[in-house]
C-alpha cells in the first residue's frame, strides 16, 4: 500500500486501543465502520498490556478497511498492517522520540519501507494533562500559541515528513482549537490529521472545515458509537461540497 492512500481529502480514522477494543465492543465499532466505509482503522495506544497483534488480526476477521499502526511505543511495532505510521514527536525536545526510537526500530521496519509513512507528531495543550504528555515526557505546545505550531509543521514538513499530525491527546477536555488548525493547514502542502478531545458533530464539521484532511476519533467514539457514522456522514458531505479556504 502506497503512501499516496494519505492524499489531501477528507478522511475519517478511528483508532482502537489494543487494551479496550476486544470481544462484542470491538464487534460493534467495527460493523459501524464498516456500514459507513470508515476509511482507516488505526491500532496503538499509549500503553499497551495487551498484544497489538491479536488485535489487528481480530480486526481483519471483522473488515477489509485499511489497518494502519499507530505505534505508542516500540513494544507496539509490528509488520502486520497495510500502513505504519512513523512518528516523530517534533513538538517535543525529548531526543528518543525524535530519533532515539527510530534508530531502534529501523533493522525491524528497512524491509516495509513501502509502508511507511513519516509523520510529524505535534502535542497541543488542550486541557488537563494526557496520558501522552505523562508517557512521552514531553510538554505540548500551548493551545494559544498556534504561531510555535505552525512553525513545528513547516519545520516537519521541510524535514521530508508526509504528514502532521494535530494531536489534543487521548482524554483530552477540549479538540485542538480550530484557529490553530486552521493556521497550520495554510502553511503546509502535505496532508493534515487532527484527533484527541472530538466528542461532537459540530466539532467534526469545524476540524473539516478549518483545513483538516483526516479525523481520527477515538475516545469519543466508545461513549457514543453514533459519533463514528455522523462523521463519516459529514466527511462524505466536504467531499461533495469542499470548503474554500481562501
Amino acid at each position: 500500500m502506497k503512501t499516496s492512500n494519505f492524499p489531501r481529502k477528507k478522511s475519517i480514522a478511528l483508532l482502537l486501543d489494543p487494551d479496550k477494543a476486544k470481544g462484542e465492543s470491538l464487534q460493534n465499532i467495527v460493523r459501524t465502520a464498516n456500514e459507513n466505509k470508515t476509511d482507516y482503522l488505526f491500532a496503538g495506544g499509549s500503553l499497551t498490556f495487551n498484544s497489538i497483534d491479536i488485535l489487528i488480526d481480530d480486526i481483519r476477521k471483522l473488515s477489509s478497511i485499511p489497518v494502519v499502526l499507530f505505534p505508542g511505543n516500540l513494544l507496539q511495532l509490528t509488520l502486520n498492517t497495510d500502513i505504519i505510521l512513523l512518528l516523530s514527536l517534533i513538538s517535543g525536545r525529548n531526543s528518543e522520540l525524535l530519533i532515539g526510537n527510530h534508530v531502534v526500530a529501523a533493522p525491524y521496519l528497512k524491509n516495509a519501507r513501502e509502508k511507511l509513512v513519516s509523520v510529524g507528531y505535534i502535542l497541543i495543550s488542550c486541557g488537563n494533562k494526557t496520558s501522552v504528555e505523562y508517557i512521552s515526557q514531553t510538554e505540548a505546545i500551548p493551545s494559544d500559541k498556534p504561531e510555535i505550531a505552525v512553525a513545528t509543521a513547516i519545520a516537519g514538513e521541510m524535514l521530508g515528513m508526509k504528514m502532521i499530525y494535530l494531536e489534543a491527546g487521548s482524554g483530552a477536555s477540549d479538540p485542538v482549537p480550530i484557529n490553530l488548525i486552521k493556521a497550520v493547514s495554510q502553511n503546509i502542502s502535505i496532508p493534515l490529521a487532527v484527533g484527541g478531545g472530538i466528542k461532537k458533530k459540530q466539532e467534526i464539521e469545524e476540524i473539516f472545515n478549518a483545513g483538516a484532511d483526516l479525523i481520527v476519533l477515538g475516545n469519543g467514539c466508545e461513549r457514543n458509537p453514533e459519533l463514528l457514522s455522523e462523521a463519516c456522514r459529514i466527511r462524505d458531505q466536504f467531499r461533495i461540497n469542499p470548503p474554500n479556504l481562501t
